[in-house]
């Protein structure tokens, strides 16, 4: 028997679906019945089956083998039975232990006393035990990486693809016509002798090898391991990438590659492997006894997680040699859909030179990144690199492969309609199921940001609202018929500034789009920096509005110009924008371009007369036909904000964005190239202008 709608909305929220919520609008909203069962039932729960709320509940009360806990605080946790006062001992993950009484604070659960050790702990109470991680108070800051409270640093944003090395170099390092781990370790060296504190990338996740028409970085087949054709085959193996080009006949392609200004990823991707494998076929003779042990270190390490990511990419590209079928494992035989299976290990061991490759991939990509982050270091990058963690992956990869039991991938992360997307949003990834990160102990929501913050000063997280609750969507449905779905916020919180610490680390949070009440606040209180668009901090969201002075910017979120998904300042003061929706049909319905060109003619004047209010440009001067960047920089270094983020197209006045949301190939994401070398980037009077306003009014960091 079907439940009541009444009862239907109770075990949905029980379950964690928020059936009522608000919409950017702040229109109160209700989730349908149709769509709640689906996703319910995507989470694994029949609603038409007798007894699911009580067996739901007892899943949820069961034991789990992780709790978090808050340093210097008391602690809630499940606890069977009667007593009023149990037994209970900590024991540190670095030797010693706590002893204590816990206190029966309500049936089945008992209050600990405050461990004020952070850690990974392990909890002893009763006859149970678990792991107890107790978090420091806060995230790691920019000012504790500054070693200066209040500390005010700037940073450049980079889309690391788009980095250019010198044409010939590139050519003879094996480069393919996109940016590499060594173009980055030199745009953070040069940017660092300017003042910058730090250097904040595009996300490196790990993509397809077999299928490099796959390449938004933001799409990845695993945020576990990295993107391997960003790695630069001279960095290890010097003149003999040189060699392996000459003899591979590929220097008239890569030199064609190099000149392009829109990156051929499938092209460029099949010509870099092409280097990538000539070197391997002599590894491990081509490299020194240091190299050598470091892989074989770099093997152990990595252990069963590294060696399922290979055997995937191994799969994938014999499916693909064999079929030409380039989906991913839901396609392939059902023997190979296991990734612990016996037939992946037959295949594994019969194909081990192949594993082996993907393996020596990481490893090159691992050495490159880590590079990169220690030559900022070096540098005087007092935070150098800060990662970019996508919000999902591909259903097809490599993560939902091997963390099947963890990951929902028939429910894709995106977004409710709202104003700037009314048609709301699905991302086509996967999301971790918050039922099991709880019951399997957070293991994969840690071990993916410890692969985050292994070669990195920071970590920007993309979609950050999806740690409070998540707009889930069913694959083929409908933006708008999803639903949110909580996630334990708390826990994770917890352990992200855990582990922030551990890796002192900074974090960011990405946090634009459809808030949630009281987030911004959550994660001001725990450390974690906000974001604040110029574009989107107004006094108003009517044509005109003023910009907010820059001394009533927030002091607890990162500024910055623009995003990736955005207009660059001089794209947004010509209105280039404007001409790409027109001219793909993503203008608002009832909107025109000349009814947008007229309302950014309002902005456009308005900004300019609060550039001039706020001293950083001429106020007795009519607005300038040309962007007026290094002013606008000057705005922005104002704030109080503790790390401004400049992304290097407006260091550099380009007009086009990166990506622009709603396409896929109409418009060249994830494809556009720097205009000149990232070695004479700041050689550039207007470059140099900008850094120079970002260095006098932020000030040059200490070294």
């Amino acid at each position: 028997m079907s439940l009541s709608d009444h009862d239907l909305a109770k075990l949905a929220e029980s379950a964690g679906i928020c059936v009522h919520w608000r919409d950017a609008m702040g229109r109160e909203q209700v989730v349908g019945p149709d769509v709640l069962r689906t996703i319910l039932a995507e989470l694994c729960i029949d609603a038409d089956v007798p007894g699911c709320m009580e067996g739901m509940l007892r899943e949820q009360g069961a034991a789990a083998p992780l709790y978090t806990a808050q340093q210097g605080e008391p602690a809630t946790v499940p606890c069977a039975g009667d007593a009023v006062q149990v037994a209970c001992r900590v024991l540190y993950e670095d030797g010693g232990h706590l002893d204590g009484i816990a206190r029966r604070c309500s049936p089945g659960q008992v209050v600990l006393p405050a461990v004020d050790r952070p850690g990974y702990h392990t909890l002893l109470l009763g006859d149970a035990a678990c792991t107890l991680a107790v978090a420091p108070t806060r995230c790691f800051s920019v000012g504790d990486a500054l070693h200066r409270e209040h500390a005010r640093a700037w940073g450049l944003g980079v889309q690391l693809y788009s980095l250019r090395r010198d044409p010939l170099h590139a050519v003879e390092a094996g480069s393919a016509g996109f940016g590499d781990f060594t173009a980055l370790r030199h745009l953070a060296e040069s940017a660092a002798a300017r003042g910058a504190a730090a250097v904040a990338v595009s996300p490196v996740h790990a993509m397809f090898s077999a299928d490099p028409r796959r390449y938004s970085p933001y799409a990845p087949s695993s945020r576990l391991f990295l993107n391997v054709l960003h790695v630069d085959p001279s960095d290890v193996f010097g003149a003999q990438a040189l060699a392996a080009v000459a003899a591979g006949g590929l220097a008239a392609e890569l030199a064609e590659l190099e000149s392009l200004d829109l990156i051929d990823w499938p092209r460029a991707g099949r010509a870099k492997l092409a280097v990538l494998r000539a070197l391997y076929d002599g590894f491990p003779g081509n490299a020194g006894a240091a190299e050598v042990q470091d892989h074989d270190a770099f093997v152990r390490a990595g252990g069963a997680a590294l060696q399922a990511h290979a055997r995937y990419e191994a799969v994938h590209a014999w499916r693909v040699a064999l079929t030409g079928e380039q989906s991913g494992w839901q396609h392939w035989p059902v023997s190979l859909r296991t990734p612990d299976g016996p037939e992946v290990e037959r295949f594994a061991q019969q194909h081990a030179r192949e594993v082996g490759f993907h393996i020596f991939l990481q490893w090159l990509a691992a050495r490159g990144l880590a590079g990169a982050q220690s030559a900022a270091r070096a540098a005087g990058m007092p935070i150098g690199l800060i990662a970019d963690l996508a919000v999902g992956t591909d259903p097809a990869g490599s993560h939902a492969w091997t963390r099947q039991q963890e990951v929902l991938a028939s429910l894709s992360p995106g977004a409710p309609p709202d104003i700037y997307n009314p048609k709301g949003q699905a991302w086509g990834l996967t999301a971790f199921s918050p039922h099991a990160l709880r019951a399997q102990g957070y293991r994969a929501f840690i071990e993916m940001l410890r692969a985050s913050l292994a070669h990195a000063g920071g970590v920007r997280i993309d979609h950050a609202l999806g740690l409070a609750r998540m707009w889930l969507v069913p694959h083929g449905a409908a933006p708008s018929e999803g639903a949110y779905v909580r996630y334990p916020f708390t826990d994770m919180m917890r352990l992200i500034a855990l582990e922030s610490w551990r890796y002192r680390t900074i974090v960011i949070g990405e946090n634009l789009g459809t808030v949630p009440e009281g987030f911004n606040d959550r994660i001001a209180q725990a450390g974690m920096l906000g974001i604040d668009v110029l574009w989107f901090t107004r006094e108003g969201n009517w044509p005109g509005a003023p910009f907010r002075a820059p001394r009533d910017w927030s002091a607890q979120a990162l500024a910055t110009t623009t995003t990736h998904d955005l207009p660059t300042v001089a794209g947004w003061w010509e209105g280039r924008d404007i001409a790409w929706r027109e001219r793909l049909g993503l203008l608002a319905e009832g909107s025109s371009r000349a009814a947008e060109q007229a309302e950014r003619a309002l902005d456009r004047a308005r900004l300019w007369h609060d550039l001039g209010q706020a001293g950083v440009a001429p106020a007795d001067e009519p607005e300038p036909e040309q962007a007026p960047v290094a002013s606008v920089l000057g705005f922005l270094a104002r704030t109080p904000a503790p790390l401004l983020l400049v992304p290097l197209e407006d260091m550099q006045g380009q007009q086009e964005q990166p990506n622009l949301p709603g396409t896929v190939d109409t418009h060249p994401n994830w494809r556009r190239r720097m205009p000149g070398s990232v070695g004479a980037c700041f050689d550039d009077a207007h470059v140099a202008e900008r850094a120079d306003v970002l260095a006098h009014t932020r000030g040059i960091h200490e070294r």
